[in-house]
Formats: C-alpha cells, sequence, structure tokens
C-alpha cells in the first residue's frame, strides 16, 4: 500500500523530537492527577462516613473525558494551524508543489501527521479511561463510542487547522483564526440555539449539529444514564427535533461534522493549488 510522502516525512520527524512524547506525558500526566486525586476524595469521604457513593466512580469517569475532549479542542488546531503556512515561510512550499503529489496530496499528509499524534494521545489514555472498569457501570462499548466522539471532534478541528493554515500566509494568524472559528462551533452555535429557542424553535437550532461537543454530550449522557444535557438540547429544540435520542444526535452530529471537516479540506486545497488559490495576504 502507497504510504502519503509527506505523512511518512512528517512522522518520522515527529518520531525523532522530543515534543511528541513531551506532549503524551503532559496530557496523559494531567488526566493521571485528575483521576487519582478524585479517587483520593471518594476513598476519604468513604472513611469518614462509611457509605461508598457509586455515583462518584462514574462523575470519575466524566471528569477524565470532558478533560481529554477540552485538551483535543486545544492541541489539535495548534498541531496543524501551521502546516501550510509554515511550509510558505520557509519557501518549501513551491518545491513540494514542483514534485509528482498533488495539492491534496500534501494537504492529506499534513492532517495525517497531526491525526496520528492524536490518535497516540488518544489511544494512550484508554487506561485512566478505563480505571473506571474496577468499579463497573461503563463497558467497552462505551469507551469506544466516546472514541469516536474524540476523533470527530479531533478530524474536525484538523480540518479547520489545515484550512486556516493554507489560507493565511503566517502560522501566527492561522493559529489564531483557526481558535476562534473553533470557538464559534463550540459557544456560537450553543449562544444561536439558546437565542432560538427563546423566541421559539427555528431552523438555528440545526446549527448544534456542527457543535463537536454535541455528540460528545450525547455519548457521556448515553452511556452514563443521565441524559440531562440530551434533555437541555431537546427543550432547545423542540419540533421535529424534540424526540431525537442520545445515540441520534450522536451518529446526525459526527456525520455533519464530517462532512464539514471534508468541506474544509476541499478549500484548503483549493487554496494550496497554485492555479486555483486565492489567499489573504497575511
Amino acid at each position: 500500500m502507497k504510504i502519503n510522502p509527506i505523512y511518512w516525512q512528517e512522522a518520522r520527524v515527529s518520531s525523532r523530537s522530543f515534543r511528541l512524547p513531551m506532549i503524551i506525558l503532559l496530557c496523559n500526566t494531567i488526566l493521571a492527577l485528575a483521576a487519582l486525586l478524585n479517587m483520593y476524595s471518594m476513598v476519604v469521604q468513604a472513611k469518614d462516613t462509611a457509605e461508598i457513593q457509586y455515583a462518584s466512580f462514574l462523575n470519575l469517569y466524566v471528569l477524565v473525558a470532558c478533560i481529554e475532549f477540552v485538551m483535543i479542542l486545544l492541541i489539535v488546531p495548534a498541531l496543524t494551524s501551521g502546516s501550510i503556512s509554515g511550509e510558505r515561510e520557509r519557501q518549501t512550499l513551491n518545491l513540494l508543489l514542483t514534485t509528482r503529489m498533488t495539492p491534496a496530496d500534501i494537504v492529506i499528509g499534513k492532517l495525517m501527521a497531526g491525526m496520528s499524534t492524536m490518535i497516540l494521545l488518544i489511544v494512550s489514555s484508554f487506561p485512566v479511561l478505563a480505571l473506571v472498569f474496577i468499579y463497573g457501570g461503563v463497558v467497552v462499548k462505551d469507551i469506544m463510542l466516546l472514541m469516536i466522539s474524540f476523533l470527530s471532534a479531533a478530524v474536525l478541528s484538523g480540518s479547520v487547522g489545515i484550512c486556516c493554515s493554507s489560507t493565511f500566509k503566517k502560522s501566527t494568524i492561522a493559529t489564531v483564526v483557526s481558535y476562534c472559528v473553533m470557538a464559534g462551533l463550540v459557544l456560537g452555535t450553543a449562544i444561536a440555539a439558546r437565542f432560538a429557542s427563546s423566541v421559539g424553535p427555528g431552523f438555528l437550532v440545526w446549527l448544534l449539529l456542527l457543535n463537536p461537543a454535541v455528540p460528545f454530550s450525547a455519548a457521556m449522557g448515553e452511556q452514563i444514564g443521565n441524559i440531562r444535557q440530551i434533555s437541555v438540547l431537546q427543550a432547545w429544540t423542540g419540533g421535529s427535533m424534540q424526540r431525537l435520542s442520545a445515540g441520534k444526535w450522536l451518529w446526525m452530529g459526527v456525520a455533519v461534522q464530517l462532512l464539514l471537516a471534508g468541506a474544509c479540506l476541499w478549500m484548503a486545497v483549493n487554496q494550496v493549488n497554485p492555479r486555483r488559490r486565492r489567499r489573504w495576504k497575511y
């Protein structure tokens, strides 16, 4: 099977650098400390009250998952927003375009390089998430659904970073714009849907399907039995979306966000293509 040369080169460079193990070590240290401190507080509470609250162990799972989800949204744009613009700043993008690789090969290779780091981080955090297996309540299927929501958010944020990196000349501006776009997808869609719910159900509520937090909330609500997040979403939407279950919210959100990621990659390919690109002069 032919391996993308951009991905192969980026993977070799990242595997030899000190940044990759430091990112994995730092992220897993944060997750492990949060999990161990939470478990310690539960043990202390059990000693003081002689009661064991098994719901607290599910709260441990929710806490670790939320921290990891936030880290994905913060790390992935930083990994991808400087990929194309960095090549342009080093004046090596034109050299890549003179090879037999197409603009699509360059964009996909850069995205795969960023995603491989993120996938490695997600897989390495599995033992921390699996701590709740000791007490039950969560099975392997639930972890797999959670991983799907993680990968969906990572692909979307990575595609947004690639699109901004191919549009703007400087990596700093591309990084800032990519974070602003992700903030708009996470916070802007929630604010718009909340505003739409206050004046009556409207088309703005469908913007929630663009929000990476919606599939994540749906996955968590279906797993732990606490569907308060889904109830809030249904109260905001009303009408035709009132009967959507947590599973439907999850798969619909993943499908829409993958389509949006594909649109961002298509825009990035057009920006990299020397015959069609029209980028910002910043």
